[in-house]
């Protein structure tokens, strides 16, 4: 179902967790699931990943994760302050050690001069650090969304990597 790159960043990150000791929370627009979805293509995947949320609207990302609403007027759904707050947001909510999150525009439409299709930006929290990525990806819908999924499982891996002593 997946490409053998997201299976194998897939594996990498599930290990990094489950050698500290810590559970991972999704929070996903543009991949829609797709992020959770690889990471539990892994049988004893459960040991490390809690739960995911699916915010494809702006109304869900305020409900559920506490996105801003003058953060989605001031910047719209896919603007780094958003996926940071997405992060933040299901890193809080969740309890886990590990949030990952992503907002952008997979195509085919929906694109803008600005915001073409194929930008993404992911974000990556552990306690104490957000990593963030922007991205524009090449390809179709399928092929953007992808991407997104192996770029955020290596971010997640990154800020694992990097988070303070302290978390």
């Amino acid at each position: 179902m997946f490409p053998q790159a997201c299976l194998d960043a897939a594996r990498r990150l599930l290990d990094a967790c489950e050698a500290r000791g810590v559970r991972l929370v999704t929070a996903e627009s543009c991949t829609g699931g797709l992020i959770a979805g690889c990471l539990t293509e892994h049988a004893g995947s459960s040991a490390v990943v809690d739960r995911g949320w699916v915010v494809y609207d702006n109304d869900a990302k305020q409900e559920l994760l506490g996105v801003r609403a003058a953060s989605l007027e001031a910047e719209g759904a896919v603007s780094e302050r958003v996926a940071r707050e997405m992060a933040e947001g299901a890193l809080a909510r969740s309890g886990c050690g590990l949030a990952l999150a992503v907002t952008g525009v997979a195509g085919p439409g929906g694109g803008s001069e600005t915001k073409p299709v194929g930008l993404v930006h992911l974000a990556a929290a552990v306690p104490g650090l957000v990593l963030h990525a922007r991205r524009v990806f090449p390809g179709d819908r399928g092929a953007v969304r992808l991407a997104t999924v192996e770029t955020a499982l290596l971010l997640g891996l990154r800020a694992l990597e990097e988070r303070p002593a302290t978390a």
